[in-house]
């Protein structure tokens, strides 16, 4: 598989396939959206257009980077979504760097989100679909976040090899300026424990594919067999 690692400004043109990285904290986030049963999640454009869905369908709920805001039910922080309940509803998404990064690919064949918490599911969907080549968006920090660079660069390691060590990627996203950041107090509508849940790995058995349904991005949990289950 050839990789290649890109900041949201150099795609110039929608890669093939694109795995769209953000770990602190939008796609650690979705992925606890789902295991706590929503149904689906719609990528927002901007906070506008987030209010303006959740306007337009009052069930849904509506979620930002943050501090808690009027029209807003949450924010972007896993600690403080692992309580809630979201069975059946769907969730809208929008923050600063992920939500952004997906939309830029949305004209990809194949879009997948992704975090540490569903690293080795996104690198089995990978190694399933045979992709020769794959774009990993490095959504924070204008392409520099090195949280989301070691994810991705693990997740392609995982790719090639299924036992590839997490450790060393691990501990640089440990490090990285947004953990300090989140840690620090720095940002708002943070949780305590929002690093650590950041840096479970493989906590979702699940990938996460993101399609345009009706000209709005959505994405949705994936079930991937592993490789045990495919070979029975």
């Amino acid at each position: 598989m050839d990789a290649r690692f890109v900041g949201i400004a150099e795609l110039v043109e929608a890669p093939s396939v694109a795995v769209v990285v953000d770990v602190m904290r939008a796609f650690t986030v979705a992925a606890w959206a789902f295991a706590q049963g929503a149904e689906k999640i719609v990528l927002a454009e901007s906070l506008d257009d987030a209010l303006a869905l959740k306007a337009l369908h009052p069930d849904w709920a509506a979620l930002k980077d943050g501090p808690s805001a009027p029209g807003f039910d949450m924010v972007n922080s896993p600690g403080l979504l692992r309580s809630v309940d979201l069975r059946g509803r769907t969730v809208v998404q929008k923050t600063t760097a992920g939500t952004v990064g997906a939309l830029a690919v949305k004209d990809a064949s194949l879009v997948l989100c992704a975090s540490f918490v569903v690293a080795e599911a996104t690198a089995r969907l990978l190694r399933t679909r045979k992709s020769d080549s794959v774009a990993f968006v490095v959504t924070g920090e204008d392409g520099q976040a090195d949280e989301d660079l070691a994810c991705a660069q693990y997740i392609a390691r995982r790719v090639a090899e299924a036992e590839a060590d997490a450790a060393g990627f691990l501990r640089r996203a440990a490090e990285s300026r947004a953990a300090a950041e989140l840690a620090g107090g720095v940002r708002q509508g943070v949780h305590p424990d929002d690093v650590a849940l950041c840096l479970e790995l493989d906590r979702f058995p699940f990938a996460m594919v993101a399609v345009l349904e009706d000209s709005l991005m959505v994405l949705r949990p994936c079930a991937v067999p592993s490789q045990a289950d495919a070979a029975n």
